[in-house]
């Protein structure tokens, strides 16, 4: 893969510790076919760079990197990541799956972590899973009209990949993000727990309670926050659906 490719990257965020084991620096890659109802990375959606406006003055979100470029900059930071790594997030950030294979290919000695939405074409998804120590896919909701209604897209590309990932035998974890009345109801967390007993290995759920931060960028972007849910509402956090069904879930 050529050095040269180039992707567009909106935010590098250095010693995160909830994108993947240990000290880990995470970059934010631009571009996501989704449009979640509770988006906290709003800027990450379109693939151009873009102005957020704010009250402490304008910045841009969006840098373009060649793939080498990025890698350098990761690989001086080995040294301070030795029990951690690097993740790649977004976004989704196989919407630049050419940028960031090639990127991960001159990566030296470093864990990698992916979180993906999973929405992405099968050819692309196997491609650069393989080249990750760790997969955090997320699973959002079971049923596709409710998918659909609340991300924009249906979930059969995702559900495919979600096997094609778990037949692979590579490390991957479930994430799913608790919306109140959307995400964390008990239909559909016992539906997730159904569906990850199934899969090879049962891999461990991680259970993403709501950020009530969700709306703080839209203005910036020059967007509205009208969630079409009740935020104040706590999320629920029962683990009973998956602990019936002897699936390993956890509230992170």
């Amino acid at each position: 893969m050529s050095a040269s490719v180039t992707g567009v990257v909106f935010d590098i965020r250095e010693l995160t510790i909830h994108d993947g084991p240990g000290l880990r620096t995470t970059v934010f890659l631009k571009g996501c076919p989704l449009r979640c109802a509770w988006c906290h990375n709003p800027e990450g959606w379109s693939y151009e760079p873009q102005v957020l406006r704010g009250p402490n003055g304008d910045r841009v979100a969006g840098h373009s990197y060649r793939a080498d470029e990025l890698a350098s900059i990761l690989n001086r930071q080995a040294p301070l990541l030795a029990d951690g790594g690097v993740s790649f997030s977004g976004g989704e950030p196989l919407r630049q799956a050419m940028f960031l294979e090639a990127v991960l290919e001159r990566l030296e000695g470093l864990h990698v972590v992916l979180g993906t939405t999973g929405f992405a074409p099968a050819e692309d998804f196997l491609r650069v899973v393989r080249r990750c120590d760790l997969v955090l896919f997320d699973l959002k909701l079971m049923d596709p009209e409710a998918h659909r209604r609340w991300t924009g897209v249906d979930n059969r590309l995702i559900l495919d990949n979600l096997e094609r990932l778990a037949d692979s035998g590579l490390a991957y974890r479930i994430r799913t993000p608790l919306v109140p009345g959307v995400t964390d109801t008990d239909a559909n967390l016992r539906a997730i727990a159904r569906h990850v007993r199934e899969l090879p290995g049962r891999p461990r759920v991680e259970l993403l309670p709501y950020n009530q931060a969700a709306g703080g960028k839209y203005a910036a972007c020059g967007l509205e926050w009208r969630p079409d849910y009740d935020e104040t509402v706590p999320c629920r956090t029962d683990l009973t659906p998956f602990q019936e069904l002897q699936v390993d879930a956890r509230v992170l």
